[in-house]
């Protein structure tokens, strides 16, 4: 039996019985978050993934009393989210509040939510 050595991009490599073995780098250690964060911004994700986080935040940015009315279904590529609302009352009310709540939902992260439809519920 062999040994199994994982492949590092960049790290030297040496031959061991004809096969390529790397050398392990000496130096910190990445983290599994940091290496996933690489991989998401390498694979161009990090944008969706950031937009898809309005939705477990939704009633810290929007506060309990939206929440109470409202319930965010997806976010679409373009920056469309789609957000279901109790009754058509608070639909009008809340069209009416688009730009606040588009400054609460894009906070720092500006762009990340391009426009808001509401949706009634049946």
């Amino acid at each position: 039996m062999t040994p199994v050595a994982l492949l590092v991009s960049g790290a030297p490599s040496i031959r061991v019985q004809g096969r390529r073995v790397t050398k392990r780098r000496q130096g910190k250690p990445t983290s599994l978050g940091e290496a996933l964060r690489r991989y998401l911004a390498k694979a161009g994700l990090g944008q969706r993934l950031a937009q898809a986080q309005v939705i477990p935040d939704w009633p810290r940015l929007v506060g309990p009393q939206i929440a109470a009315v409202t319930h965010p279904e997806s976010v679409a590529p373009d920056g469309t989210l789609f957000v279901r609302v109790a009754t058509s009352a608070w639909m009008n009310e809340l069209q009416l509040m688009a730009p606040q709540i588009m400054a609460a939902v894009n906070g720092r992260g500006a762009g990340r939510i391009k426009t808001i439809r509401w949706l009634l519920t049946r």
